[in-house]
């Protein structure tokens, strides 16, 4: 589920995220994941994507409905490089944890092979300021070198917008999320990829482990996306799981009850919402947003709509903990800042203090009060357990950086 404004050219992506083979350690499988922001029209506006994106996600209707909203070009990007048919063709898919079909042809054309079986069924997927509509096929995956998953269900684009630059996306959030997208069949759900993988022993274990290093990079290789297993170098101490949360909408994603609190004041009761690495800022519920600006001191920013705050509020500026089950989760004053030498790609000044806490734009209480994304995501290691209904957290060595 994705909005935007205009995506990188990616001619070095394939190159970035398949010059590292895949990692195959027991049942595990780890790929790297490349991150990509886009300037290639000029700035981008970051907080609007996020904006259309969380409208789709809150309201279902628009996932039959994405050409109700004008299509404008994701522009913070994270991507794997999956091979399609035999021999594969490589594409290049943003990793969603909020969406679930599997699809290609935005970008590169889908290359029909010995291996392409079309099922002649229509499926049609919005993303909030972004759509594909085409054909249903199975066909062989490739994940690095060697891993091949057969009878894969991927959607192929006839029309697609707001990809421009990328490929399609890898969905890995719950299978239902599928549900509604075959247009002849709205009842029937596609078997994921992480579904295909258990089910076929590939993996033994039906999780998806994620971990990001916070970058101040336009383009850069800092994550990992692991199938069926975690990696020791990913986290610092054990994985705490939460289970999913029973509070819809949010049940419906990778979602879960948290609650936060601005140094010892809490600023969100415990609620339900969602782990999202395809939202970039950290949202939150409006009453709780308002008690965050009104504690730091922060304002709007007129050109990039983040809370800005000055360098005597940056020092003075608390911990920001996230209550998640037993454990808690800080982002320190740092990790609240979105990275300075990146100011200029949002439209912002170089030497500005923005905040990464946005507004989620309803009042707590709805049953999806928060998105933890990827700025929270980059701090700490993520698993999405498919086969035990759990998101798992832990520090890792990335968790106090000081490069914002």
């Amino acid at each position: 589920m994705f909005p935007a404004a205009s995506l990188l050219t990616i001619i070095p992506l394939a190159l970035s995220i398949t010059a590292s083979p895949v990692e195959v350690v027991n049942s595990p499988i780890t790929l790297p994941i490349a991150r990509r922001l886009n300037v290639s029209d000029g700035t981008i506006n970051l907080l609007q994507q996020d904006r259309d994106r969380m409208a789709a996600l809150k309201d279902p209707t628009l996932k039959r409905s994405g050409r109700s909203t004008p299509a404008t070009n994701v522009g913070n990007t994270y991507l794997v490089a999956v091979g399609v048919g035999s021999p594969p063709t490589t594409y290049n898919l943003i990793v969603d944890t909020g969406s679930s079909n599997t699809w290609v042809g935005a970008a590169t054309e889908y290359a029909v092979t010995k291996t392409s079986i079309n099922t002649g069924q229509p499926v049609s997927v919005g993303y909030g300021s972004g759509y594909f509509d085409g054909t249903e096929y199975t066909d062989t995956l490739t994940l690095g070198e060697g891993i091949t998953i057969p009878h894969q269900s991927i959607g192929v684009a006839i029309d697609s917008s707001g990809f421009s630059g990328v490929d399609g996306i890898l969905g890995i959030g719950p299978v239902d999320l599928t549900a509604g997208t075959l247009v002849d069949e709205p009842s029937t759900t596609i078997p994921t990829v992480t579904d295909n993988l258990h089910s076929q022993g590939t993996i033994h274990r039906e999780f998806v482990s994620i971990s990001f290093e916070p970058t101040t990079s336009m383009e850069v290789t800092n994550g990992k996306l692991t199938f069926g297993g975690t990696i020791a170098d990913g986290h610092v101490g054990p994985i705490t799981y939460t289970p999913i949360t029973k509070t819809n909408p949010a049940s419906t994603f990778w979602g879960i009850d948290q609650s936060i609190s601005y140094g010892s004041a809490t600023i969100l009761s415990s609620t339900a919402g969602i782990v999202d690495t395809g939202t970039t800022f950290i949202a939150i519920a409006t009453d709780a947003f308002d008690k965050y600006m009104s504690a730091t001191g922060s304002n709007p920013d007129p050109n990039t709509g983040l809370l800005l705050i000055s360098s005597t509020q940056y020092n003075a500026l608390k911990n920001l903990n996230f209550h998640i089950g037993s454990e808690t989760y800080t982002l320190t004053p740092n990790a609240q800042l979105w990275p300075r030498a990146l100011n200029t790609a949002l439209g912002g000044s170089s030497n500005a203090l923005y905040l990464v806490v946005t507004d989620i734009g309803t009042p707590s209480g709805e049953g999806f009060d928060f998105i933890n994304g990827y700025t929270f995501l980059e701090r700490f290691y993520s698993v999405y357990d498919v086969s035990h209904s759990r998101v798992g957290f832990a520090k890792t060595p990335y968790t106090d950086a000081t490069t914002n």
